[in-house]
């Protein structure tokens, strides 16, 4: 019994290990590269040549490649330069220390250093609290003070601290060094390109939720029982909940892009920042989508719809397609980086028209109807969609103003002539025009009843047989 347990326990534990490498094969890729720097900066052990040379300060490039190797570039490039400038500005600043501390003589140097580790450490630890050093540089302020530290209080003398210094320094260069190639060349994962994909995809989940929303609130038929779930069935209901918790990962991956350098469809310079503006604006709306979501399972339970809701299912409904397609075309603009304005815009005006609509409906339904509990329930629900055509203008104005920082490119949309069509069903017969008489102008309308009349010229207008 107890053996079977272990065996059942041991194939969760793989098929997990097995899932998490299957929903992201970089991870794979990312673990082996890790493995290969530190067999590589390991050779400052096994090398009898390199360990001659540096000594026992090789442990510094392993510890380098442990600390500073992250999943994307962009991560490896902060954490490197961080670690190096750290260490350079902090060993200097410890040799200038020791020797201050020196010339105080061997009474005053144990004073003269804590003054020193004092104050330096103080001032470094406060500015970390400053939001600016804090998403950029904490970590590099943590190496720097660990390394002064370690510098000042060291008792060596100047000529043997600064060998060990130069070696010390020196590993850890080669290390960042090595950890920055294997990230930049062997199957890189850029920040960048990891938040522009996440953003894309968040907006596309609060799309299909909206698109699914009408089918699944008003499931009704006309007679009044239920009627089938929409074709998505029930996975849109639950992708937008993770755009609710994207901020952290956001706000890391925007602060590792800006140390990345040109890559891709991405300049140097790109505007990373107004990522985080956008996904902002996409949790809002996801938060509005929670508080719609709530309404969604009781209705469910509901045999006879209200009154109110018959009026603002066709509104609603609309409402929620075109916001649902508004931001299809804001993720499929962003995802191919070319400007979404007129395609978004579309179905923006779309929408907006079904909420005017839907506000008349809701005013004329809650006239019409004396029992204020029972339309509680669908004025929710309409005022919450309200909101949501809101928030999707809001969003559409970033995308697009994204678009133009970036430098987006602009389709333009090709419009063909448009070809004369009779929308009213009729026959024409033809009319044969005496050679004698002058030419004339010839327009068809049609009329509600079916009927085309011909209006000719000057001689007046002549009826057309349907």
């Amino acid at each position: 019994m107890g053996i079977q347990v272990v065996k059942n326990k041991a194939m969760e534990i793989a098929m997990k290990i097995k899932k998490l490498g299957q929903d992201d094969p970089r991870r794979i890729v990312h673990s082996i590269k890790v493995g290969v720097a530190l067999t590589l900066v390991s050779l400052f052990y096994y090398w009898k040549p390199l360990y001659d040379g540096f000594g026992a300060s090789g442990i510094w490039a392993v510890m380098t490649v442990v600390v500073i190797f992250e999943f994307t570039v962009g991560g490896t490039l902060s954490k490197g330069l961080n670690r190096g400038l750290g260490t350079l500005l902090a060993g200097s600043l410890g040799v200038g220390v020791n020797y201050l501390a020196n010339l105080s003589g061997q009474k005053g140097e144990p004073f003269v250093l804590g003054i020193f580790v004092f104050l330096i450490a103080a001032s470094a630890t406060f500015s970390r609290f400053f939001p600016g050093i804090k998403a950029r540089y904490d970590y590099g302020v943590l190496i720097f003070i660990l390394t002064f530290s370690l510098v000042s209080i060291s008792g060596y003398r100047i000529d043997e601290f600064l060998t060990l210094a130069h070696q010390r320094l020196s590993t850890i260069l080669v290390g960042g060094a090595i950890c920055i190639m294997i990230s930049i060349l062997v199957c890189p994962v850029w920040a960048g390109e990891t938040l522009h994909n996440s953003v894309t995809s968040n907006i596309n989940k609060l799309a299909d939720y909206l698109e699914g929303f009408g089918g699944e609130y008003f499931y009704c038929c006309e007679d009044g029982e239920h009627g089938v779930a929409t074709e998505k069935g029930k996975s849109f209901v639950e992708g937008y909940k993770a755009v609710l918790n994207s901020k952290s990962m956001e706000d890391s991956m925007a602060n590792f892009a800006r140390w990345e350098p040109k890559h891709g469809k991405f300049r140097f310079r790109h505007p990373w920042k107004h990522y985080l503006k956008i996904g902002s604006l996409t949790r809002q709306c996801a938060y509005q989508i929670e508080a719609l979501n709530r309404h969604l399972c009781p209705q469910l339970q509901t045999q006879d719809p209200s009154q109110l809701r018959r009026m603002i299912e066709v509104p609603c409904k609309t409402l929620s397609s075109e916001s649902g397609k508004a931001l299809k075309a804001l993720a499929t603009g962003m995802k191919a980086m070319t400007n979404p304005s007129s395609s978004s815009q579309v179905h923006l005006n779309a929408a907006k028209s079904a909420m005017n609509d839907l506000k008349d409906s809701l005013k004329l339904g809650t006239a019409q109807t004396t029992n204020l509990l029972e339309i509680i329930p669908d004025a929710t629900v309409a005022s919450i969609l309200i909101e949501i055509v809101k928030s999707v203008e809001d969003l559409s104005e970033a995308v697009v103003e994204l678009s133009l920082k970036a430098h987006f490119k602009s389709i333009e949309a090709t419009v063909s002539p448009e070809k004369p069509q009779l929308l009213h069903k009729g026959t024409i017969n033809p009319l044969v025009e005496a050679e004698d008489e002058q030419p004339h102008v010839i327009s068809v309308r049609g009329t509600e009843d079916g009927d085309l009349t011909e209006k000719k010229g000057s001689s007046g207008t002549t009826s057309l047989p349907t």
